[in-house]
Protein backbone atom coordinates (compact mmCIF):
# COMPACT_ATOMS: atom_id res chain seq x y z
CA UNK A 1 0.00 0.00 0.00
CA UNK A 2 1.27 3.47 -0.88
CA UNK A 3 1.73 5.71 2.17
CA UNK A 4 2.60 9.28 3.12
CA UNK A 5 4.29 10.51 6.26
CA UNK A 6 2.26 12.83 8.50
CA UNK A 7 4.24 15.50 10.29
CA UNK A 8 4.17 15.42 14.11
CA UNK A 9 1.90 18.05 15.64
CA UNK A 10 0.66 19.17 19.02
CA UNK A 11 -3.00 18.38 19.69
CA UNK A 12 -4.94 20.85 21.85
CA UNK A 13 -6.93 19.42 24.75
CA UNK A 14 -10.49 20.53 24.04
CA UNK A 15 -12.21 18.71 26.92
CA UNK A 16 -11.30 17.38 30.35
CA UNK A 17 -14.07 15.42 32.01
CA UNK A 18 -14.54 12.67 34.54
CA UNK A 19 -16.38 10.46 32.04
CA UNK A 20 -16.10 10.40 28.26
CA UNK A 21 -18.96 8.56 26.55
CA UNK A 22 -18.36 7.68 22.92
CA UNK A 23 -21.48 7.21 20.81
CA UNK A 24 -24.92 8.72 21.36
CA UNK A 25 -27.11 5.72 20.57
CA UNK A 26 -29.40 4.16 23.20
CA UNK A 27 -26.47 2.81 25.28
CA UNK A 28 -24.44 6.01 25.10
CA UNK A 29 -27.47 8.18 25.81
CA UNK A 30 -28.26 6.12 28.92
CA UNK A 31 -24.66 6.04 30.13
CA UNK A 32 -24.30 9.81 29.78
CA UNK A 33 -27.63 10.61 31.46
CA UNK A 34 -26.78 8.27 34.34
CA UNK A 35 -23.33 9.80 34.84
CA UNK A 36 -24.72 13.31 34.65
CA UNK A 37 -27.44 12.60 37.17
CA UNK A 38 -24.81 11.20 39.52
CA UNK A 39 -22.99 14.51 39.42
CA UNK A 40 -20.10 13.46 37.19
CA UNK A 41 -18.61 15.86 34.67
CA UNK A 42 -19.57 14.03 31.49
CA UNK A 43 -18.88 14.54 27.79
CA UNK A 44 -20.88 12.67 25.13
CA UNK A 45 -19.31 12.50 21.67
CA UNK A 46 -21.51 11.60 18.69
CA UNK A 47 -20.64 11.47 15.00
CA UNK A 48 -24.06 12.50 13.65
CA UNK A 49 -26.05 15.65 14.30
CA UNK A 50 -28.37 14.16 16.90
CA UNK A 51 -28.63 11.42 19.50
CA UNK A 52 -30.55 8.15 19.57
CA UNK A 53 -28.65 6.22 16.92
CA UNK A 54 -30.74 3.55 15.23
CA UNK A 55 -33.77 4.59 17.32
CA UNK A 56 -33.83 8.02 15.66
CA UNK A 57 -31.43 8.52 12.74
CA UNK A 58 -31.86 4.84 11.90
CA UNK A 59 -35.71 5.07 11.77
CA UNK A 60 -36.13 1.91 13.83
CA UNK A 61 -39.81 1.03 14.05
CA UNK A 62 -40.18 0.07 17.71
CA UNK A 63 -38.59 -0.88 21.01
CA UNK A 64 -38.37 -4.67 20.85
CA UNK A 65 -38.94 -7.30 23.52
CA UNK A 66 -40.23 -6.95 27.06
CA UNK A 67 -37.22 -5.56 28.89
CA UNK A 68 -37.84 -3.56 32.07
CA UNK A 69 -35.70 -0.73 33.44
CA UNK A 70 -36.31 2.66 35.04
CA UNK A 71 -34.44 4.81 32.51
CA UNK A 72 -35.93 2.93 29.56
CA UNK A 73 -39.40 3.26 31.06
CA UNK A 74 -38.87 6.97 31.74
CA UNK A 75 -38.04 7.48 28.07
CA UNK A 76 -41.21 5.63 27.05
CA UNK A 77 -43.31 7.65 29.48
CA UNK A 78 -41.95 10.96 28.21
CA UNK A 79 -42.65 9.89 24.64
CA UNK A 80 -46.18 8.69 25.33
CA UNK A 81 -48.79 10.10 22.99
CA UNK A 82 -52.48 10.40 23.80
CA UNK A 83 -54.07 6.96 23.76
CA UNK A 84 -56.56 7.96 21.08
CA UNK A 85 -53.72 8.45 18.59
CA UNK A 86 -52.85 4.76 18.80
CA UNK A 87 -56.26 3.11 18.68
CA UNK A 88 -55.90 2.28 14.99
CA UNK A 89 -53.23 -0.37 15.58
CA UNK A 90 -53.08 -1.00 19.33
CA UNK A 91 -54.84 -4.35 19.01
CA UNK A 92 -52.98 -5.42 15.84
CA UNK A 93 -49.31 -5.92 16.59
CA UNK A 94 -47.56 -3.68 19.14
CA UNK A 95 -48.21 -1.88 22.39
CA UNK A 96 -48.64 1.85 21.82
CA UNK A 97 -45.62 2.80 23.89
CA UNK A 98 -43.33 0.54 21.84
CA UNK A 99 -43.81 2.57 18.64
CA UNK A 100 -40.94 5.00 18.06
CA UNK A 101 -41.65 8.51 16.83
CA UNK A 102 -38.07 9.37 15.80
CA UNK A 103 -38.46 13.15 15.78
CA UNK A 104 -40.09 13.24 19.20
CA UNK A 105 -37.50 10.81 20.56
CA UNK A 106 -34.61 13.02 19.38
CA UNK A 107 -36.01 15.98 21.29
CA UNK A 108 -36.74 13.98 24.43
CA UNK A 109 -33.26 12.43 24.52
CA UNK A 110 -31.59 15.81 24.00
CA UNK A 111 -33.71 17.32 26.76
CA UNK A 112 -32.83 14.52 29.19
CA UNK A 113 -29.12 14.95 28.43
CA UNK A 114 -29.26 18.70 28.95
CA UNK A 115 -31.25 18.29 32.17
CA UNK A 116 -28.46 16.00 33.37
CA UNK A 117 -25.78 18.64 32.59
CA UNK A 118 -24.11 16.40 30.04
CA UNK A 119 -21.82 18.26 27.64
CA UNK A 120 -22.45 17.29 24.02
CA UNK A 121 -20.11 17.30 21.06
CA UNK A 122 -22.14 16.39 17.96
CA UNK A 123 -20.71 16.00 14.45
CA UNK A 124 -17.60 14.68 16.21
CA UNK A 125 -15.74 11.38 15.79
CA UNK A 126 -13.52 9.68 18.33
CA UNK A 127 -10.70 8.41 16.09
CA UNK A 128 -7.94 7.21 18.40
CA UNK A 129 -7.46 6.10 22.00
CA UNK A 130 -5.17 8.10 24.26
CA UNK A 131 -3.21 5.58 26.28
CA UNK A 132 -1.04 5.54 29.38
CA UNK A 133 0.40 2.07 29.12
CA UNK A 134 -2.60 -0.29 29.11
CA UNK A 135 -4.98 2.36 30.47
CA UNK A 136 -7.29 4.46 28.31
CA UNK A 137 -7.29 8.07 29.50
CA UNK A 138 -9.17 9.77 26.68
CA UNK A 139 -9.62 9.93 22.93
CA UNK A 140 -8.50 11.94 19.94
CA UNK A 141 -11.47 13.73 18.38
CA UNK A 142 -12.01 14.95 14.81
CA UNK A 143 -14.66 17.43 13.70
CA UNK A 144 -15.12 20.59 11.61
CA UNK A 145 -12.94 22.48 14.10
CA UNK A 146 -10.04 20.10 13.48
CA UNK A 147 -8.27 17.57 15.66
CA UNK A 148 -8.23 17.75 19.45
CA UNK A 149 -8.00 15.59 22.57
CA UNK A 150 -10.61 14.75 25.21
CA UNK A 151 -9.21 13.50 28.51
CA UNK A 152 -11.21 11.52 31.07
CA UNK A 153 -10.81 9.31 34.11
CA UNK A 154 -13.17 6.68 32.62
CA UNK A 155 -14.10 6.13 28.97
CA UNK A 156 -17.32 4.29 28.09
CA UNK A 157 -17.27 3.02 24.52
CA UNK A 158 -20.85 2.93 23.24
CA UNK A 159 -19.95 3.25 19.57
CA UNK A 160 -21.63 -0.02 18.63
CA UNK A 161 -18.53 -1.36 16.96
CA UNK A 162 -16.25 -0.61 19.92
CA UNK A 163 -13.99 1.56 17.77
CA UNK A 164 -11.98 3.12 20.60
CA UNK A 165 -11.78 -0.17 22.48
CA UNK A 166 -10.30 -1.76 19.34
CA UNK A 167 -7.83 1.08 18.88
CA UNK A 168 -6.82 0.72 22.54
CA UNK A 169 -5.85 -2.88 21.88
CA UNK A 170 -8.79 -4.65 23.53
CA UNK A 171 -9.14 -8.18 22.19
CA UNK A 172 -12.17 -9.05 20.06
CA UNK A 173 -13.54 -11.46 17.49
CA UNK A 174 -15.68 -10.59 14.49
CA UNK A 175 -19.08 -12.16 13.92
CA UNK A 176 -19.94 -15.83 14.23
CA UNK A 177 -17.40 -18.00 16.02
CA UNK A 178 -17.25 -20.66 13.31
CA UNK A 179 -16.53 -18.47 10.27
CA UNK A 180 -16.58 -14.75 11.22
CA UNK A 181 -19.72 -14.06 9.19
CA UNK A 182 -21.96 -11.29 10.53
CA UNK A 183 -25.66 -10.55 10.46
CA UNK A 184 -26.79 -8.43 7.49
CA UNK A 185 -27.10 -4.66 7.37
CA UNK A 186 -30.47 -2.98 6.83
CA UNK A 187 -31.60 0.49 5.83
CA UNK A 188 -35.01 1.17 7.36
CA UNK A 189 -37.58 3.24 5.48
CA UNK A 190 -41.18 4.38 5.85
CA UNK A 191 -44.07 4.23 3.41
CA UNK A 192 -47.25 6.32 3.60
CA UNK A 193 -50.64 5.91 1.97
CA UNK A 194 -51.31 2.58 3.70
CA UNK A 195 -54.98 1.72 4.24
CA UNK A 196 -55.25 1.17 7.98
CA UNK A 197 -58.50 -0.81 7.75
CA UNK A 198 -57.03 -3.63 5.66
CA UNK A 199 -53.27 -3.43 6.29
CA UNK A 200 -51.34 -6.38 7.69
CA UNK A 201 -48.21 -6.17 9.84
CA UNK A 202 -46.01 -9.28 9.69
CA UNK A 203 -43.59 -8.56 12.51
CA UNK A 204 -41.56 -11.78 12.63
CA UNK A 205 -40.03 -13.98 9.97
CA UNK A 206 -42.50 -16.75 10.82
CA UNK A 207 -45.53 -14.47 10.39
CA UNK A 208 -46.53 -16.11 7.10
CA UNK A 209 -49.84 -14.34 6.61
CA UNK A 210 -52.24 -15.76 4.02
CA UNK A 211 -53.12 -13.18 1.35
CA UNK A 212 -54.97 -13.53 -1.96
CA UNK A 213 -51.84 -14.52 -3.90
CA UNK A 214 -50.57 -16.99 -1.29
CA UNK A 215 -48.50 -16.90 1.91
CA UNK A 216 -46.68 -13.61 2.37
CA UNK A 217 -43.20 -14.81 3.34
CA UNK A 218 -43.23 -17.34 0.52
CA UNK A 219 -44.29 -14.63 -1.92
CA UNK A 220 -41.43 -12.48 -0.71
CA UNK A 221 -38.86 -15.21 -1.31
CA UNK A 222 -40.36 -15.94 -4.75
CA UNK A 223 -40.78 -12.42 -6.11
CA UNK A 224 -38.09 -10.33 -4.41
CA UNK A 225 -34.59 -10.72 -5.76
CA UNK A 226 -32.01 -12.08 -3.30
CA UNK A 227 -30.64 -11.03 -0.86
CA UNK A 228 -34.04 -9.45 -0.10
CA UNK A 229 -36.99 -11.78 0.37
CA UNK A 230 -38.53 -11.51 3.84
CA UNK A 231 -41.51 -9.28 4.72
CA UNK A 232 -41.36 -7.30 7.97
CA UNK A 233 -43.81 -4.38 8.40
CA UNK A 234 -44.60 -2.34 11.51
CA UNK A 235 -47.13 0.42 12.26
CA UNK A 236 -45.69 3.93 12.29
CA UNK A 237 -46.38 6.66 14.80
CA UNK A 238 -49.19 8.17 12.69
CA UNK A 239 -52.02 6.41 10.81
CA UNK A 240 -51.24 5.33 7.28
CA UNK A 241 -47.46 5.25 7.81
CA UNK A 242 -45.62 1.93 8.09
CA UNK A 243 -41.98 1.17 8.91
CA UNK A 244 -40.38 -1.30 6.51
CA UNK A 245 -37.57 -3.61 7.63
CA UNK A 246 -36.90 -5.45 4.37
CA UNK A 247 -33.68 -4.19 2.77
CA UNK A 248 -30.85 -6.66 3.22
CA UNK A 249 -27.11 -6.47 2.62
CA UNK A 250 -25.14 -9.63 3.39
CA UNK A 251 -21.43 -10.42 3.48
CA UNK A 252 -20.44 -6.96 4.72
CA UNK A 253 -18.17 -5.89 7.58
CA UNK A 254 -19.65 -2.88 9.35
CA UNK A 255 -16.21 -1.84 10.63
CA UNK A 256 -15.08 -1.07 7.05
CA UNK A 257 -16.14 2.19 5.41
CA UNK A 258 -15.98 0.56 1.96
CA UNK A 259 -18.48 -2.12 3.04
CA UNK A 260 -20.76 0.46 4.65
CA UNK A 261 -20.76 2.42 1.41
CA UNK A 262 -21.58 -0.66 -0.64
CA UNK A 263 -24.34 -1.66 1.77
CA UNK A 264 -25.88 1.83 1.73
CA UNK A 265 -26.05 1.85 -2.07
CA UNK A 266 -27.30 -1.73 -2.26
CA UNK A 267 -30.09 -1.18 0.25
CA UNK A 268 -31.25 2.06 -1.36
CA UNK A 269 -31.41 0.35 -4.75
CA UNK A 270 -33.64 -2.36 -3.24
CA UNK A 271 -36.33 0.08 -2.08
CA UNK A 272 -38.23 0.55 -5.39
CA UNK A 273 -38.50 -3.23 -5.86
CA UNK A 274 -39.80 -3.64 -2.30
CA UNK A 275 -42.44 -0.94 -2.76
CA UNK A 276 -43.60 -2.52 -6.03
CA UNK A 277 -43.93 -5.84 -4.20
CA UNK A 278 -45.94 -4.26 -1.37
CA UNK A 279 -48.33 -2.59 -3.82
CA UNK A 280 -48.89 -5.82 -5.75
CA UNK A 281 -49.13 -8.43 -3.01
CA UNK A 282 -49.79 -6.94 0.45
CA UNK A 283 -53.30 -5.95 1.52
CA UNK A 284 -53.63 -2.26 2.43
CA UNK A 285 -50.44 -1.27 0.61
CA UNK A 286 -51.93 -0.95 -2.88
CA UNK A 287 -51.32 2.82 -2.99
CA UNK A 288 -48.35 3.11 -0.65
CA UNK A 289 -45.43 5.38 -1.53
CA UNK A 290 -41.98 6.15 -0.15
CA UNK A 291 -42.10 8.73 2.65
CA UNK A 292 -38.63 8.73 4.23
CA UNK A 293 -35.42 6.72 4.45
CA UNK A 294 -33.00 6.27 7.31
CA UNK A 295 -29.93 8.50 7.39
CA UNK A 296 -28.06 5.80 9.31
CA UNK A 297 -27.77 2.22 8.11
CA UNK A 298 -28.50 -0.43 10.73
CA UNK A 299 -25.47 -2.58 11.58
CA UNK A 300 -26.49 -5.58 13.66
CA UNK A 301 -23.17 -7.22 14.42
CA UNK A 302 -19.44 -6.59 14.20
CA UNK A 303 -16.95 -6.90 17.09
CA UNK A 304 -17.45 -9.10 20.14
CA UNK A 305 -14.92 -8.01 22.77
CA UNK A 306 -13.26 -10.39 25.17
CA UNK A 307 -14.32 -9.34 28.65
CA UNK A 308 -13.80 -10.68 32.14
CA UNK A 309 -16.93 -12.76 31.47
CA UNK A 310 -18.56 -13.86 28.22
CA UNK A 311 -22.36 -14.07 28.20
CA UNK A 312 -23.67 -17.21 26.52
CA UNK A 313 -26.98 -18.31 25.09
CA UNK A 314 -27.21 -20.81 27.97
CA UNK A 315 -27.08 -17.91 30.46
CA UNK A 316 -30.05 -16.35 28.69
CA UNK A 317 -31.99 -19.61 28.34
CA UNK A 318 -31.52 -20.30 32.06
CA UNK A 319 -32.31 -16.68 33.00
CA UNK A 320 -29.27 -16.52 35.28
CA UNK A 321 -29.22 -13.82 37.96
CA UNK A 322 -25.49 -13.19 38.39
CA UNK A 323 -24.10 -12.12 41.76
CA UNK A 324 -22.32 -9.23 40.02
CA UNK A 325 -25.27 -8.13 37.85
CA UNK A 326 -25.39 -4.60 36.51
CA UNK A 327 -28.17 -5.24 33.97
CA UNK A 328 -31.39 -6.96 35.00
CA UNK A 329 -34.83 -7.80 33.64
CA UNK A 330 -33.61 -8.11 30.04
CA UNK A 331 -35.84 -10.01 27.64
CA UNK A 332 -35.83 -10.84 23.95
CA UNK A 333 -35.44 -13.85 21.64
CA UNK A 334 -32.52 -15.02 19.50
CA UNK A 335 -33.09 -12.68 16.57
CA UNK A 336 -30.39 -13.85 14.16
CA UNK A 337 -31.03 -12.51 10.67
CA UNK A 338 -29.73 -14.89 8.03
CA UNK A 339 -26.04 -14.28 7.38
CA UNK A 340 -26.31 -15.66 3.83
CA UNK A 341 -29.78 -14.57 2.74
CA UNK A 342 -33.22 -13.32 3.78
CA UNK A 343 -35.19 -14.57 6.74
CA UNK A 344 -34.27 -16.08 10.09
CA UNK A 345 -30.92 -17.84 10.41
CA UNK A 346 -31.19 -21.57 11.23
CA UNK A 347 -29.69 -20.85 14.66
CA UNK A 348 -32.26 -18.13 15.39
CA UNK A 349 -35.30 -18.57 17.62
CA UNK A 350 -38.33 -16.31 17.47
CA UNK A 351 -41.65 -18.12 17.89
CA UNK A 352 -39.69 -21.18 19.03
CA UNK A 353 -38.08 -19.17 21.86
CA UNK A 354 -40.08 -20.41 24.84
CA UNK A 355 -38.04 -19.07 27.77
CA UNK A 356 -40.28 -16.55 29.57
CA UNK A 357 -38.03 -15.34 32.40
CA UNK A 358 -35.96 -12.16 32.28
CA UNK A 359 -32.19 -12.44 32.59
CA UNK A 360 -29.25 -10.41 33.89
CA UNK A 361 -25.83 -9.41 32.54
CA UNK A 362 -22.79 -9.40 34.86
CA UNK A 363 -20.27 -6.60 35.31
CA UNK A 364 -17.50 -8.67 33.73
CA UNK A 365 -19.14 -8.48 30.29
CA UNK A 366 -18.52 -4.73 30.21
CA UNK A 367 -14.83 -4.79 31.23
CA UNK A 368 -12.18 -5.60 28.59
CA UNK A 369 -9.92 -8.37 29.79
CA UNK A 370 -6.59 -6.55 29.46
CA UNK A 371 -7.37 -2.81 29.17
CA UNK A 372 -8.01 -0.40 32.05
CA UNK A 373 -9.86 2.90 32.18
CA UNK A 374 -12.48 1.55 29.78
CA UNK A 375 -16.01 0.20 29.95
CA UNK A 376 -18.08 -1.18 27.07
CA UNK A 377 -21.84 -0.80 26.59
CA UNK A 378 -24.06 -1.81 23.70
CA UNK A 379 -23.90 -4.63 21.19
CA UNK A 380 -20.09 -4.99 21.35
CA UNK A 381 -19.92 -6.28 24.94
CA UNK A 382 -18.48 -9.70 25.73
CA UNK A 383 -20.90 -12.33 24.50
CA UNK A 384 -21.27 -15.17 22.01
CA UNK A 385 -22.72 -14.68 18.53
CA UNK A 386 -26.04 -16.22 19.56
CA UNK A 387 -26.29 -14.41 22.91
CA UNK A 388 -25.49 -11.17 21.08
CA UNK A 389 -28.56 -11.62 18.88
CA UNK A 390 -30.62 -11.26 22.05
CA UNK A 391 -28.83 -8.51 24.02
CA UNK A 392 -28.10 -6.28 21.00
CA UNK A 393 -31.61 -4.78 20.98
CA UNK A 394 -32.10 -1.17 22.09
CA UNK A 395 -34.05 -1.53 25.38
CA UNK A 396 -31.35 -3.86 26.72
CA UNK A 397 -28.67 -1.45 25.49
CA UNK A 398 -30.32 1.33 27.50
CA UNK A 399 -30.06 -0.84 30.61
CA UNK A 400 -26.41 -1.48 29.75
CA UNK A 401 -25.77 2.25 29.57
CA UNK A 402 -27.37 2.81 32.95
CA UNK A 403 -25.32 -0.02 34.47
CA UNK A 404 -22.00 1.21 33.10
CA UNK A 405 -22.81 4.78 34.11
CA UNK A 406 -23.22 3.60 37.71
CA UNK A 407 -20.00 1.58 37.46
CA UNK A 408 -18.12 4.65 36.20
CA UNK A 409 -19.40 6.64 39.18
CA UNK A 410 -17.97 4.11 41.66
CA UNK A 411 -14.65 4.05 39.78
CA UNK A 412 -14.30 7.82 39.98
CA UNK A 413 -15.51 8.22 43.56
CA UNK A 414 -13.12 5.56 44.85
CA UNK A 415 -10.23 5.98 42.41
CA UNK A 416 -10.55 2.43 41.08
CA UNK A 417 -10.19 0.67 37.77
CA UNK A 418 -13.33 -1.13 36.51
CA UNK A 419 -11.78 -4.55 37.21
CA UNK A 420 -11.29 -3.51 40.88
CA UNK A 421 -14.94 -2.61 41.47
CA UNK A 422 -17.09 -4.10 44.18
CA UNK A 423 -20.27 -4.91 42.18
CA UNK A 424 -22.38 -4.49 45.32
CA UNK A 425 -21.54 -0.77 45.34
CA UNK A 426 -22.62 -0.46 41.71
CA UNK A 427 -25.80 -2.36 42.49
CA UNK A 428 -26.50 -0.04 45.43
CA UNK A 429 -26.54 2.96 43.07
CA UNK A 430 -28.70 1.13 40.56
CA UNK A 431 -31.21 0.10 43.22
CA UNK A 432 -31.47 3.75 44.32
CA UNK A 433 -32.36 4.54 40.69
CA UNK A 434 -35.09 1.91 40.66
CA UNK A 435 -33.26 -1.03 39.07
CA UNK A 436 -34.59 -4.30 40.48
CA UNK A 437 -32.68 -7.61 40.37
Amino acid sequence: MKTIKESPREIPVSYESEVLVIGGGPAGFAAAVTCGRLGLKTLLVEGTGTVGGVATSGLMSHWTGNTEGPLYEELLERAKTAEKDYNYFEDKVLKAEQIIDPEKTKLIMLKMLRESDVELSLYTYAVEAIMDGKCVCGAILENKSGRSAALAKIVIDCSGDGDIAARAGAEFTLGRESDGLMQPLTLMFKVAGVKVETAVYPGEFEDNIEVSAGKLQELGKRHLGAPIGHVLLYPGSVPGVVSVNMTNSIGKDGTKSSDLTRAEIECREQIPEIISFLRKYVPGYEECYLLSTSSLIGVRETRHFKGLYTLTEEDIEQAVLFDDWVVTRAYFNFDIHGVSGPGLDPAGEQKSFTQTKKYSIPLGCFIPEKIDGLLLAGRSISGTHKAHSNFRVMPICINMGQGTGAAAAVCIREGLQPRELDPKKVQSILKEQGVCP
